[in-house]
């Protein structure tokens, strides 16, 4: 009830924050009617407003993991290294980032999911070591996970995986801290850094690529998260997590094929 409760509440606050920008922006529409440049520049902030609450649907469907997606096979060392470049243009210098790409195994997994998730875990991986500067660091490569492999955090998932693994020096966690960063709108941030969805999102969407996701976290010794994903063969076949095999339908039935033309 708790989780409901912060979930509801979050959300209510969000799209009150937005209704309360569209609201504004109509009214000064309205009021400048006979100005067509002022009139056209509120409509565009109006625009902005609906996107905005477009965007926070599509975050709490992902976490619900209910939206459509289509996933295709692709390699996840060229999506990581792209979301690491934009990364470097982008946060501060104080923070140095070290790339270590090492798997070039195919996944099957929708590419803008993906990429969401790298920038996601980046983007908290950074904001930790805002203040005090750090070192990011971005990893890539294939592992194992056996029966008996408890180290996985899943032993009840065997198979071949891409581990991507993102971890900082940042403040770190408290353990109550990190049992509850899946949960939707928990955050230790302020109100203006995020909606406290960004984990949930991470979570939902490898969920639906049959991976999974661990967490480690230590009081000023940095965060690593780590992300598990079913890698598949060059031939398209899964080799991921083991699935129960349904048994092949058989009959004894017949089909008779008819086919009519004309002379």
């Amino acid at each position: 009830m708790e989780a409901i409760g912060t979930l509801a509440g979050g959300i209510a606050h969000d799209f009150n924050n937005i209704l309360s920008g569209i609201f504004g922006y109509a009214q000064l529409t309205e009021m400048n009617l006979n100005d067509p440049d002022k009139a056209r520049k509120h409509i565009k902030q109006l625009i902005k407003g609906a996107q905005r609450a477009s965007g926070l649907v599509q975050q709490i469907l992902t976490f619900s993991r209910q939206t459509d997606y289509k996933k295709y096979p692709i390699k996840l060392s060229s999506i990581v290294k792209e979301a690491v470049n934009f990364l470097r243009s982008s946060i501060p210098a104080t923070i140095e980032i070290q790339e270590n790409i090492l798997s070039r195994s195919t996944i099957l997994a929708d590419s803008t999911q993906a990429h969401q998730i790298i920038m996601n875990l980046c983007t908290n991986a950074y904001q930790a070591m805002r203040d005090s500067g750090g070192t990011l660091t971005v990893k890539l490569d294939d592992v194992k996970i056996k029966h008996q492999d408890h180290s996985a955090g899943n032993p009840y998932i065997p198979g071949n995986f891409v581990k991507l693994e993102i971890r900082d020096t940042g403040h770190g966690m408290d353990n109550e801290t990190r049992t509850r960063i899946f949960d939707p709108y928990f955050t230790t941030k302020k109100p203006d850094e995020g909606t406290g969805l960004r984990l949930a999102v991470v979570d939902g969407i490898i969920k639906k690529h049959h991976g999974f996701i661990r967490a480690s976290s230590q009081i000023n010794h940095g965060s690593t998260f780590q992300v598990f994903w079913p890698i598949i063969a060059n031939n398209g076949s899964f080799h991921g997590p083991c699935r129960e095999k349904t048994a092949s339908l058989t009959g004894s039935e017949h089909i008779m094929l008819v086919i009519f033309w004309n002379h």
